[in-house]
């Protein structure tokens, strides 16, 4: 016994050895906490622990130690920070994650990418950007076997059009980032390995970064694919890398808590020239990311349009984004100092500092975790003879009260606001005269007199014009009789919850969310028995001679003016919107209203599936689970899926087009039914809807990039 409990103690012992021995300070996740002693704490935790004598230089000390010997454990190189063209990163303070579907980007009527008017749009609102992760792929990826490399092939113009998209964000001083997903193992595989078929569509349309979604760090191998095509890219995972991969995830995203007191990032701690994004995509108040993002010299993903979910940043934290980055931008040079010291002493509690010293001068970045203003003395420095200081914050020299050896600064600081200070020798460089007026102007207005108010983004539906109406049954078609019907329907999103802007909003709502329920008067109409066939299509393009601007993906499973043999009952795919209203128009019909969809495969007693309440397998094709798409079956294959109007293959074959939404940033468009093919391997691909109280959303680009092989329609004429 008594021995058991000896190595038992031993045992005990060294683990606590080993996981102490580089730090007391030990970083938690991706942050390194201040001395405990530095929280404040409420007598029903006990008596307040006081700080030490001299606890900052031990702590500092004890930090620096931890890095010191941590790049020893790793065997650190620093070289790729050396790499001219990844210097771009240190100074990459703002970069927003935007989606391809934003309408600030993109103009789908005139034809061209707008990222004159992108840009203009967040320097006005915001104070600009510094790099742009441009996404293309998630949430709709899945819904067909196109693969993340086609999907951005897929954008407007090619391959080409993308260089010239790019060229327009570094023409603007922009960078620019691409995403890529690991899990997309589903779809098409490429021809090449992974990292040189990402290196290789980097360099082709001359992108500067890449972001790793959902990875702990991007492989080494990335990044040596990139130097050998000749091309580096920035490699920015979404989550924590390991310290050894720091040297080659030269920014990566923060994904942060936020106590009161700021703490240190551990990657920027490591290696004083790693960029960091924090990213918090859901917060409706900005005030934490922003500040700890100040404290650590490091930067701020201004993500709004959430997978078209628009999350806005509001006047306030706007406003306070201009003028953090603004400094940022200013002193960078400043914040990648190897002898960066966080949580610099200051006279007040609550306002927390960095020091960032450059050969003879210094900046010190500052943030008021507190919700008042504080003014008057707020930090000591020893006296230097000829130093000057400036409030970079406020555009002003400021004239320090000397005692003894410490000259003392005084200065206003907004409640949840900003400070910064320059100690400089003479004059200040060119870059700081050029600052100074404009702080100066910039603070005249109080943060706290901008909006904090989040408000949600409004949508609206897009009208689809009455046909004329039919007295007869038009051939091909059932008619539906109308009436009274309770309209009750889900939206399939993978994130957002229940949160004010998820999914759709109908004319009935004041915003847009997940769950909708109207009870209605539908007029009767007349829906197509199945959904349009390929040899329907045929005929229209025959008679009408219709050919899309955009003829990217355009029926990209027919050859020749035609669809394979055996083809002519399959329903048509690889259609867009655009082009199944064109069908509609010539056919004298329209799309449907979702409602009127779902009424004709619901009917009127709620059933979950169009035969009822049971999921029947015989009664829908069977999934294709493969890489590439094996194409649907026949409209007419699965009879007893039909609905109790007799309306055939609502479900599970392929999606059909409903309705539009748009908001002043995306459009989207309800697809129903479900489809055959379900791609495998993540719970990230496009979600299925089979049931009749389901929808999904695509979202809408460019009616080449909008084709799926997995979405087809229907249409429908008004009665008499």
């Amino acid at each position: 016994m008594l021995r058991t409990l000896c190595l038992t103690f031993i045992s005990v012992s060294l683990a606590l050895g080993i996981s102490a021995q580089d730090t007391q300070f030990r970083p938690r996740e991706q942050q390194i906490p201040p001395p405990e002693c530095m929280n404040l704490h409420p007598a029903w935790q006990g008596q307040p622990i006081a700080c030490p004598p001299l606890m900052h230089e031990r702590w500092l000390r004890d930090l620096e130690h931890w890095r010191m010997e941590r790049r020893i454990r790793i065997a650190y190189d620093p070289s790729r920070y050396d790499t001219p063209e990844l210097r771009w990163t240190q100074s990459s303070f703002i970069q927003p994650q935007m989606m391809v579907h934003d309408r600030y980007f993109y103009d789908p009527v005139a034809g061209r990418y707008t990222v004159d008017r992108y840009v203009n749009d967040v320097e006005k609102r915001y104070g600009g950007i510094d790099a742009v992760l441009i996404w293309a792929t998630y949430p709709n990826m899945g819904i067909d076997d196109r693969n993340q490399l086609e999907i951005v092939a897929s954008m407007p113009g090619g391959i080409e059009g993308l260089r010239q998209m790019v060229a327009d964000f570094h023409r603007r001083g922009v960078r620019v980032l691409f995403p890529m997903m690991m899990w997309d193992q589903g779809t098409h595989e490429p021809s090449q390995p992974w990292p040189d078929a990402v290196a290789g569509l980097m360099k082709q349309i001359g992108a500067d970064g890449i972001n790793g979604d959902t990875q702990d760090g991007v492989p080494l191998g990335f990044s040596l694919a990139a130097e050998k095509a000749g091309h580096p890219l920035a490699f920015e995972p979404e989550g924590s890398p390991s310290d050894e991969a720091l040297a080659w995830n030269v920014l990566n995203w923060g994904q942060y808590s936020f106590p009161f007191i700021p703490e240190v990032d551990k990657y920027k701690w490591l290696e004083p020239r790693h960029m960091v994004n924090i990213s918090d995509r859901w917060n409706l108040d900005k005030t934490s990311d922003l500040q700890f993002a100040f404290f650590n010299g490091i930067g701020w993903e201004s993500w709004e349009n959430v997978w078209s979910i628009w999350n806005g940043i509001t006047p306030r934290d706007a406003e306070a984004t201009r003028r953090m980055a603004t400094i940022e931008r200013a002193v960078a040079p400043f914040l990648v100092s190897p002898q960066w010291e966080p949580l610099f002493p200051m006279r007040n509690f609550g306002v927390y500092a960095s020091r960032w010293p450059v050969e003879n001068e210094t900046v010190w970045t500052i943030v008021n975790r507190n919700p008042y203003d504080i003014g008057g003395r707020q930090m000591d420095v020893f006296v230097t003879p000829g130093m000057r200081y400036f409030d970079l914050y406020h555009g002003v020299e400021l004239t320090p009260a000397i005692e003894g050896p410490l000259a003392v600064l005084s200065f206003e600081i907004e409640g949840n606001g900003y400070g910064a200070i320059l100690a400089t020798p003479g004059e200040p460089s060119a870059a700081i005269k050029a600052l100074l007026p404009r702080m100066a102007a910039m603070t005249k207005q109080p943060l706290a007199s901008f909006s904090h108010e989040w408000k949600v983004l409004p949508q609206q539906i897009v009208p689809i014009a009455a046909t004329k109406p039919a007295s007869e049954t038009p051939a091909g078609m059932v008619r539906i009789p109308g009436g009274d019907f309770v309209f009750r329907v889900r939206g399939t999103e993978i994130e957002g919850g229940s949160d004010n802007g998820v999914d759709v909003q109908y004319p009935w709502e004041n915003s847009p969310r997940r769950f909708h329920e109207e009870r209605m008067q539908i007029k009767p109409f007349f829906i197509d028995t199945y959904p349009v066939t390929n040899a329907q299509f045929k005929e229209f393009l025959d008679a009408a001679h219709y050919a899309p601007q955009d003829k990217i993906n355009f029926l990209r499973d027919w050859k020749n003016g035609t669809y394979p043999e055996g083809w002519d009952s399959r329903p048509v795919t690889w259609v867009s919107m655009e082009d199944a209203r064109a069908y509609a128009a010539w056919a004298g019909k329209r799309l449907p209203h979702e409602w009127e969809w779902q009424l004709a495969a619901q009917g009127t007693d709620g059933r979950e599936y169009p035969w009822g309440n049971t999921w029947q397998t015989v009664n829908v094709p069977p999934p294709d689970q493969g890489r590439t798409m094996r194409g649907p079956d026949p409209v007419d294959a699965h009879p007893l899926g039909a609905s109790p109007y007799g309306v055939m293959d609502l479900v599970g074959n392929v999606w059909q087009w409903t309705d539009e939404f748009t908001d002043e940033h995306t459009r989207t468009a309800i697809v129903r039914g479900g489809e055959y093919y379900e791609p495998q391997g993540s719970i990230w691909y496009f979600p299925q809807a089979y049931r009749n109280d389901e929808h999904s959303k695509v979202l809408l680009m460019a009616p080449g990039y909008d084709r799926s092989g997995g979405v087809g329609f229907r249409c429908v004429r008004d009665a008499q």
